[in-house]
């Protein structure tokens, strides 16, 4: 037996214990679109049927008619779309200021920004109503997309990719009379690129899933996210419409998805250049 086939045949069990592994992981996703398109009655027949049914656009007529499904989706783009946007620019020059400028107190900020990673989001909760509600701001997108522009996780990151970043490369620009703002923009964005990618897929990801802070903010139904308005639509009703719900949860994957597989090459190296130097 040669060389290479040996190996390919010791290769078989760690290939089909990833296969399994793999099942695993897309088997919930592949049944949750399956049960998108099928009646509430179908959906708990035994045994399962794991082709598609015809009932999606039932499903989606039923969600539009009750939540307005496509006000909603546009809700949560917007507030996931504005949070992630702010939330990069803050992490961005925050991280850019702790990882290469020197300055009294820098270590003792930092540690205070990162100490707050243990604080419980649940603790936040009084003391953020309080203060959006003293600003006038409940019942409106400032009041959710306010409290997520400042994220340490992303901060953290920031700083450690660009920890890893020469010096020199930015000396090199001040010499040729560039300012700080030219700086950053013109070289510590581009190089910087796989870093901001992978972070905006967990912002994204975050801002897009979040259900706490927005069902206490926004009272009004035409202000809800997706997910609030899931969450209304199950417990406002005597009899529960699985279909339009689960139809309303798989259409919630799909921003993630389109996102994930736009910045998939950057997401891998942007956790790397993350983890490279502390």
């Amino acid at each position: 037996m040669s060389t290479a086939r040996s190996a390919r045949l010791r290769g078989w069990p760690l290939t089909l214990v990833l296969a399994g592994v793999a099942g695993l992981s897309v088997g919930p996703f592949y049944w949750l679109v399956v049960a998108a398109t099928r009646s509430d009655s179908e959906i708990f027949d035994w045994p399962p049927n794991l082709l598609p049914g015809g009932h999606l656009g039932e499903n989606l007529d039923h969600l539009q008619a009750k939540i307005g499904l496509g006000r909603v989706v546009l809700n949560s783009l917007a507030v996931a779309g504005l949070q992630t946007t702010g939330a990069l620019v803050v992490a961005l020059l925050a991280g850019y200021a702790f990882a290469k400028f020197r300055f009294r107190g820098r270590t003792v900020l930092f540690a205070l920004l990162l100490s707050t990673l243990v604080v419980p989001e649940q603790v936040m909760l009084v003391p953020l109503f309080k203060m959006m509600m003293s600003l006038g701001l409940l019942d409106s997108y400032q009041a959710v997309v306010l409290p997520g522009l400042c994220v340490p996780f992303a901060i953290f990151l920031m700083r450690q990719a660009l920890s890893s970043m020469p010096d020199e490369l930015l000396d090199a620009a001040r010499v040729d009379g560039a300012g700080e703002l030219r700086v950053l923009w013109s070289v510590v964005v581009p190089v910087m690129r796989p870093a901001l990618a992978a972070l905006a897929i967990f912002l994204f990801l975050g801002s897009w899933n979040q259900f706490v802070w927005p069902l206490i903010a926004l009272r009004s139904p035409g202000m809800h996210t997706l997910p609030v308005a899931l969450a209304t639509l199950h417990a406002s009703e005597s009899t529960t419409d699985y279909g339009a719900i689960l139809a309303g949860t798989a259409v919630s994957t799909l921003p993630m998805m389109v996102l994930f597989l736009a910045l998939q090459r950057q997401f891998i190296s942007g956790l790397l250049a993350g983890a490279t130097k502390g």
